[in-house]
């Protein structure tokens, strides 16, 4: 609910908005947070690919060019990571785990494959190893900063 002021009781109304403020997982100061630690991760991989040369779009780059769907870093030239080639890549400042892999697989990485061919997706925060089904299909997966 966004407009707690639509219900019509006034202490249900108020602690309907209470509730929502004090959410711990998906309240508007948590999205904000999660929305802050996402930035500041793309950050850092944006810095550790420049330091290496790395030529690359951002995601207000790419929108600015007209594209709808994009990966955080689209890199210029591909480049290689363990024996794959990587075109793209999505940062997440977070544990990939099975149910959050499957929503970004079926929301953002499947798009961005079938746009820019292979990419790489880092869960800066590690990931379980099931997830590592999809290499072979063009998506590979890191969780290390170092690996970046």
């Amino acid at each position: 609910m966004k407009d707690t002021s639509l219900i019509e009781d006034s202490v249900l109304s108020f602690e309907v908005q209470q509730c929502i403020l004090n959410d711990a997982n998906y309240g508007p100061l948590v999205d904000n947070i999660k929305h802050s630690v996402g930035a500041e991760y793309e950050f850092i991989l944006q810095e550790k690919l420049h330091n290496r040369g790395l030529a690359f779009l951002g995601e207000d780059d790419m929108r600015s060019r007209g594209y709808d769907k994009t990966p955080d870093i689209k890199l210029e030239v591909p480049i290689a990571v363990d024996g794959y080639v990587v075109n793209w890549v999505e940062s997440k400042a977070s544990f990939g785990d099975e149910y959050s892999h499957s929503t970004y697989l079926k929301d953002q990485f499947w798009s961005y494959q079938n746009r820019f061919g292979p990419g790489m997706v880092i869960y800066w925060f590690g990931y379980i190893d099931e997830l590592d089904v999809h290499r072979n299909r063009e998506i590979g997966r890191a969780s290390c900063r170092e690996r970046v």
